[in-house]
């Protein structure tokens, strides 16, 4: 039980944080999404809201891997489609309002330490991206280029998308990028 509120509480700032940035992601905030008793907070996260954002910040990578994982040893524009297909869905589904908790994370981080968190979770993200692309038929290199390629585009696609509140300009990214790893598929 004790375990469950907590990982609701992570995932519930994990919503907040991709729909509402981390200025909008407060613990009573957190509390109200979740449903969680007041009393878990510092039970929970001792050290405060930094606890719970590196937390949360940790499971979005987790998830990314685990997402990622469903098209490992498939060829390497099959993982990209996967991974676009869940941006995609995450725009949809919100109706434009939720993008990256790791964006909202590395650009209003008032602590190095949260900064430095991000940049690990987009690290381990990347890094797994691109050995699925290499497992997938892209060559080292070029696997490493495409994983921060799709990567980076594709969080701006979700941007423009969320600021036009259209997918347009993020099947035009998306498009683009499938375009980039069929490309580097090796024969």
């Amino acid at each position: 039980m004790t375990a469950d509120v907590r990982s609701r509480m992570v995932d519930g700032a994990i919503r907040l944080l991709a729909t509402r940035g981390l200025a909008g992601t407060s613990f009573s905030e957190v509390l109200e999404a979740t449903g969680a008793p007041r009393g878990s907070i510092y039970h929970h996260f001792p050290g405060g809201k930094d606890e719970l954002i590196g937390a949360a910040v940790d499971r979005s990578a987790q998830n990314a891997v685990a997402l990622l994982d469903q098209r490992a040893g498939e060829p390497a524009d099959r993982v990209a489609e996967l991974f676009l297909d869940a941006w995609r869905l995450l725009l949809t589904r919100s109706g434009f309002e939720a993008g990256c908790a790791l964006v909202a994370v590395t650009v209003d981080a008032d602590t190095e330490a949260l900064r430095e968190r991000a940049a690990e979770a987009f690290s381990v993200w990347r890094a797994h991206l691109a050995a699925l692309l290499a497992r997938g038929g892209l060559r080292e290199d070029s696997a490493r280029r495409t994983a921060t390629l799709l990567l980076a585009a594709a969080e701006g696609g979700v941007i423009l998308s969320r600021a036009a509140r259209e997918l347009e300009p993020f099947d035009t990214v998306a498009a683009a990028l499938l375009v980039q790893v069929r490309a580097e598929l090796t024969p």
